[in-house]
């Protein structure tokens, strides 16, 4: 794997490194001892998938907070989306901050999600698929959000034509970290 630091401090980039032949390819998507040698966190409690039948498919800023914050690695296993963090950590030399990349079926990148981050992607065509990793259970009664277009972020989405958010994600108050 090749991880590539991004804008926001303790966020990375993962490019697999894949070997290929006839059949196609093998690649390796996790590797505790490389994350710990880079200091990232490796526990891992929750797998999940998250399909979106329509291009255009927004969800997000979510996140979940203390003592329950996650660690997420995500990567887009069908399609295309524009997956987008934004560092809400008040002693982050980048708080406030966003960092937006494609992750797509062609790509394989993966994006590694620090604690303290808030969440999100726009799907780029219909029928995406993401699979990503926790490092802790889901806990309902710690999950917050940011607006997806919270003027304080600034976030750059793609495109607005048919753009699908659920009244939940839409009714996000402004951050006020």
């Amino acid at each position: 794997m090749l991880f590539s630091e991004v804008p926001l401090a303790d966020a990375w980039v993962i490019d697999i490194e894949p070997v290929g032949d006839q059949r196609g390819f093998f690649s390796r998507v996790w590797c505790k001892r490389e994350f710990e040698k880079l200091g990232l966190k490796t526990d891992l409690a929750q797998a999940n998938v998250a399909f979106n039948e329509k291009k255009g498919t927004l969800r997000g800023m979510h996140f979940q907070c203390a003592p329950y914050q996650e660690v997420k690695v995500v990567r887009c296993t069908r399609g295309a989306i524009y997956d987008v963090i934004v560092d809400i950590r008040k002693n982050s030399a980048t708080y406030g901050k966003w960092y937006g990349v494609e992750l797509t079926q062609e790509n394989s990148r993966m994006l590694y999600v620090p604690e303290g981050f808030a969440h999100g992607y726009q799907t780029l065509v219909d029928k995406s698929e993401i699979f990503y990793m926790v490092s802790e259970y889901y806990t309902p009664g710690s999950e917050g959000g940011l607006r997806w277009d919270d003027p304080r972020f600034g976030i750059e989405w793609p495109e607005e034509a048919h753009r699908l958010i659920s009244d939940k994600d839409k009714n996000w108050l402004d951050f006020s970290g």
